[in-house]
């Protein structure tokens, strides 16, 4: 079996090392490109998620930061929480940052004999992978920039937030760091998402409209809880969902961000592509048990179980954001009673908490 990846990420090399450790031929293929690192990007993982990357030899706990538990916070009620998940004693998500994530995997499949790393110099690469007589079995792009995106995978459901999000680190004096916060303000939500005990990750995403707002002012009028010493560098990329038509075409699978883009709010990107990697390789372990090719023919399978999971899950995320966008008009009066009563019921925390820990399968 020869499987070809095409993408350069953290996606790429998760999926490129599980698929290895069936023994499977990986060959990553990367775009010769300006790649621009990210100093304050960091990523959530599900305690689920980060479990299943163990068994998979992908072990990385002791780069990660435990989050205990979420505080659910609107600008109207900034000092007082609507709604919290979590204990004291058990984790339910962990924090990473990109680069060191990045780092990590490209040092186990720099180890891993089945993988072979490869540059893409000319678009003649892209003429030979269309090509059905080429070599490989079953071919994944993860990039949706590409030409083979371009030319074949262009039929998406897109939306526009019309917003833009900003990331920063913060340097803070040493505190007991293992709660999230998220906090719905007029200008969009606000994540202070715990790194260490003296530095914590921020995401704000703020409406087109008031970009020309003082983004650090706005950060220390809403922090309630750290003594703040400096920023690292604030970056920016604009917002937008992506949901594509059709996951296949021929032996070519679409994956990662090239399948879906969601909000950052509830920090499930990343999330929803190891679920949807935990899916390819039971389709993959199937077919080995009964000895069956690894070839084009797995995709609509794929496509057949996730792609309906998918639009439910992007959904639920953009409904979440359309109802705080909406409610923040009106001074908050929707959510705040809503949220009394929901904060008292155990069944909805219950099943929030798996939805954001295993998705909705």
């Amino acid at each position: 079996m020869n499987i070809c990846l095409i993408g350069n990420g953290v996606a790429t090399y998760i999926l490129a090392t599980i698929l290895a450790n069936r023994n499977i031929k990986v060959s990553v293929f990367e775009e010769i490109q300006v790649t621009r690192k990210s100093e304050t990007r960091t990523l959530s993982l599900s305690k689920n998620n980060i479990d299943y990357l163990k068994k998979e030899k992908v072990n990385i706990y002791n780069k990660s930061w435990p989050i205990n538990k979420i505080k659910i916070y609107t600008e109207k009620e900034n000092n007082k929480e609507i709604l919290n998940f979590g204990s004291n004693k058990k984790e339910i998500f962990f924090i990473i940052k990109y680069e060191e994530l990045f780092n990590t995997l490209n040092k186990i499949i720099k180890k891993n004999k089945f993988i072979k790393k490869n540059k893409i110099t000319n678009d003649s690469f892209f003429k030979s992978i269309i090509d059905e007589k080429n070599s490989y079995d079953l071919i994944i792009n993860l990039n949706e920039k590409n030409k083979i995106s371009k030319e074949i995978f262009f039929k998406r459901d897109e939306k526009n937030y019309d917003s833009t999000a900003f990331t920063t680190l913060i340097n803070h004096s040493k505190v007991e760091n293992n709660i999230a916060q998220q906090i719905f303000t007029k200008l969009g939500p606000l994540a202070f998402l715990p790194c260490s005990e003296n530095q914590t990750s921020i995401v704000y995403s703020i409406l087109n409209k008031n970009t020309d707002n003082n983004v650090k002012e706005l950060i220390l009028h809403f922090n309630k809880k750290y003594k703040i010493k400096s920023f690292l560098k604030l970056e920016k990329f604009k917002l937008k969902s992506s949901l594509l038509k059709n996951y296949y075409h021929k032996k070519i699978l679409c994956f990662g961000d090239n399948l879906h883009k969601i909000h950052p709010l509830a920090g499930q990107g990343l999330n929803m592509t190891i679920r949807d990697i935990k899916i390819l390789s039971d389709l993959i372990d199937f077919r080995i048990s009964l000895g069956l090719p690894i070839d084009g023919s797995i995709s609509k399978e794929f496509q057949n179980k996730t792609k309906h999971y998918n639009y439910i899950f992007s959904g639920t995320i953009d409904f979440i954001h359309d109802f705080f966008k909406f409610d923040n008009n009106f001074n908050n009066k929707y959510s705040t009673k809503l949220f009394n009563f929901l904060e008292k019921n155990y069944l909805f925390k219950k099943y929030t908490k798996k939805f954001a820990d295993k998705g909705i399968f």
